[in-house]
C-alpha cells in the first residue's frame, strides 16, 4: 500500500481492542483532513476490516492504514493469512436463530463485507509480496 506523509500506518495486536484503537487514532486524522462528515462510515469500515483480520489471525500482528490521496480516504488492513476474504451467505436472523452466547456474540450474520461494499466507493483485497494480504476500502470525501 502507498503511504503519504500524513498517513496513519500502525501495527497492532489482532485482539478485540484493535477496532476501538483504530477508531480513536483515525478520528484526529479525519478531523485534520476536514473529513469528519464521513467519519461514521470510515469508523464502521475500519471496525469491520479489523474484526475480520482479528478472526483470521488472532493474537498475531495486523497492520492498519488510514491515508488520503486525490481519490479519497483509504482504509486498509493487513493480516498474515493468505486466504482471500470471503463473503458469507446472509442468514435471516430471528429471535429463534439468534445466538447471544458470549462465544458466538459476533458470529450472527456475516454482514461485514456487504456493509463495507455498500459504504465504500471501491474496495478489494491485494496480496502482499511479503506475505499475507491487504483488505482495503476507499471513500470519497
Amino acid at each position: 500500500m502507498l503511504t503519504t506523509p500524513d498517513c496513519l500506518l500502525i501495527p497492532m495486536l489482532a485482539s478485540k481492542a484493535a477496532p476501538g484503537l483504530a477508531r480513536t487514532l483515525t478520528k484526529n486524522r479525519l478531523h485534520n483532513w476536514g473529513c469528519m462528515h464521513i467519519s461514521d462510515d470510515v469508523f464502521l469500515i475500519a471496525s469491520e476490516l479489523i474484526t475480520n483480520a482479528v478472526a483470521a489471525t488472532p493474537g498475531k500482528e495486523i497492520r492498519y492504514q488510514c491515508s488520503r490521496d486525490p481519490a479519497g480516504v483509504l482504509i486498509a488492513v493487513w493480516d498474515a493469512s493468505p486466504t482471500p476474504p470471503r463473503v458469507h451467505p446472509l442468514i435471516e436472523l430471528t429471535l429463534e436463530t439468534l445466538d447471544v452466547s458470549e462465544e458466538s456474540w459476533d458470529d450472527n450474520g456475516g454482514r461485514g463485507l456487504p456493509i463495507v461494499t455498500a459504504l465504500a466507493t471501491e474496495c478489494g483485497h491485494t496480496p502482499d509480496p511479503s506475505g499475507g494480504k491487504w483488505i482495503w476500502a476507499r471513500l470519497k470525501p
